[in-house]
């Protein structure tokens, strides 16, 4: 029986190095049900292939982060396809697909329709027998995270979507109709419900385990992350059922998510570890995918004029106005704040520098001794092709010790973080604020406020931002609490996802670029310019590529509307 035609179609690998006791992420050219199922090494790798297809660019379109597609950034490369979706172009013809998870959802229902079948008994002689069956036992509990989790991704760009926990032939798949986004959303909550006390907190404290000590293996609060997030979004308005028992239980999750941590010992650290060789293991990283050594994500972001740098993924002035000023807690243009024009990047808020770089900056990258001119024919500036439109260039996420130059260039491990703890002290204060109607109000199942989860992530160690005061209107919290998210979760993913799941696509949809000139006496002349971007509340959900579209016979399945 050939794997390849139960789950309809070839299966797409992805690969990446492992690292020490990492996953092992390897390569299977043979589907045999009788070779996946053949001994220990060869199910375990077949399920190691499942994660393979984990996010790790943090939505990665043609060079271009999602950050590029809202109000974070614009790229500096008009030609790259995220611009579709700021400039009135994205359609069925040119759309991004992520319809390849389906791949491993394909693999995911194989495994859990197969291993019941399984029988090792040839090998309880073996001396690694029991370790490697309680391993194999929690397999299944590892799958159904996975397969939820690539459902839920599934979802959040395209709303329905094809839905079965079958093994099913290829014209059955492509016959299939689209499932309610709120139902496919109810599946991944249940699955974490099922599972979640069947996968440990930790592997490193592991005995009598073949897994014992391996890192990148789905955990408990893996799944309480993925549970809270997608009732989170479950309750938002794009989704169409708000309503403040939705709300009331993305709180509840969150909080879970919160308890959980404090009970394992993973708690908020500095924010400048969250990024670099070393970020899985930040204190407040609950899953996190490594990739190996790479120089891409700098090569494609360093700035241009220094070496083989591209300028990619720019910061814009909106994103620069988001930085309250440290010693206020003001933002730039309210009174008192302390802003002053003529030195505009001082005293902000912490995690600014950690992020973004900026004009007479020094040692960006760390080998480049020179200070960044951003300005108009500055060295890294317009009119040089490529050079940054807005005035900026990224450094969060960034290795600033990679070096891409020709002679001396080097690479530098990369890992991506899908879930840390800070989010959810984020998606606890919001789901509170939604629920309650207050920023200060509590309850007994909820005692911390919206606002006090706020303030500890303003008061993270290397961040200390001034505490929300108490009394705050339900619309200056509000206001509050988004600027703060744009903040916090800078690059990270969420912006563009927030914008559309608040369904304020078009009050988001234009920049502020920050146009630099020098006049002849070295004075700098700063100037905001302001881009007109394209709104369609079509662009709320992703189109369906047309060659899926052409696959599916199914009399439900449409097109999303619009496109």
């Amino acid at each position: 029986m050939n794997i390849k035609n139960i789950l309809g179609g070839a299966l797409c690998l992805a690969l990446f190095a492992s690292c020490g006791d990492e996953l092992d992420y390897r390569e299977f050219s043979n589907y045999n049900k009788d070779y996946v199922f053949k001994n220990f090494d060869n199910t375990v790798g077949f399920v190691t292939n499942i994660y393979s297809y984990l996010d790790y660019d943090y939505g990665m379109i043609d060079g271009g982060m999602q950050a590029s597609a809202c109000d974070e950034a614009e790229y500096a490369w008009k030609s790259s396809q995220v611009n579709y979706f700021t400039n009135g172009s994205l359609s069925s013809k040119n759309t991004p697909s992520l319809f390849g998870y389906y791949a491993p959802i394909r693999e995911a229902n194989y495994f859990l329709a197969h291993y019941p079948e399984c029988d090792f008994s040839d090998y309880k002689f073996n001396k690694d027998y029991k370790n490697q069956m309680v391993r194999f036992n929690r397999l299944p509990y590892e799958v159904r995270f996975l397969r939820a989790y690539y459902y839920a991704l599934l979802v959040k760009y395209y709303g329905a979507v094809p839905f079965t926990t079958e093994v099913l032939t290829e014209a059955q798949a492509n016959a299939l109709g689209r499932t309610p986004a709120q139902d496919v959303m109810a599946f991944v909550v249940k699955e974490c419900d099922e599972i979640l006390n069947h996968l440990p907190a930790s592997y490193a404290g592991l005995t009598d385990d073949a897994a014992a000590g391996e890192t990148g293996r789905v955990t408990k609060l893996a799944v309480l992350a993925l549970k809270a997030r997608t009732l989170l979004y479950a309750a938002s308005p794009l989704f169409g059922a708000e309503t403040a028992e939705r709300y009331h239980q993305a709180a509840l999750a969150a909080k879970a998510v919160i308890d959980s941590c404090a009970a394992y010992g993973v708690s908020l650290g500095k924010y400048a570890e969250l990024w670099g060789t070393d970020n899985w293991k930040a204190k407040e990283v609950i899953m996190a995918r490594r990739i190996g050594d790479l120089n891409d994500l700098e090569r494609r972001n360093y700035p241009m004029g220094v070496e083989n740098g591209n300028s990619g993924n720019c910061p814009t002035q909106t994103l620069v106005d988001a930085y309250e000023m440290r010693a206020t807690g003001k933002l730039w243009n309210e009174a008192g704040s302390g802003y002053d024009p003529q030195k505009p990047y001082e005293g902000r808020d912490p995690r600014f520098a950690m992020t973004i770089a900026v004009n007479g900056e020094k040692n960006w990258p760390s080998y480049n001794a020179a200070a960044l001119e951003t300005y108009y024919g500055g060295s890294n500036g317009e009119p040089k092709v490529g050079a940054t439109p807005t005035g900026y260039y990224l450094k969060k996420l960034l290795d600033g010790t990679v070096n891409i130059s020709s002679v001396n260039g080097n690479s530098k491990r990369h890992s991506w973080v899908a879930y840390r703890l800070g989010e959810f002290y984020l998606n606890y204060a919001e789901a509170m604020f939604k629920y309650s109607g207050s920023a200060d109000a509590v309850t007994p199942d909820l005692p911390m406020s919206a606002r006090e989860a706020v303030n500890v992530i303003r008061s993270r160690a290397d961040v200390n931002m001034p505490a929300l005061p108490t009394g705050l209107s339900a619309d200056d919290f509000w206001k509050k609490y988004q600027n703060e998210r744009m903040v916090e979760l800078a690059f990270e993913g969420h912006r563009y996802n927030d914008i559309r799941r608040w369904r304020e696509g078009a009050s988001h949809k234009d920049i502020v670029e920050m146009k630099i000139t020098k006049k002849a006496d070295g004075t700098l002349v700063y100037t905001r310019h302001t881009v007109s971007r394209i709104w369609d509340d079509k662009l709320y959900f992703w189109p369906i590529s047309n060659s899926e579209m052409m696959k599916h016979t199914g009399s439900g399945f449409t097109q999303n509307p619009g496109y």
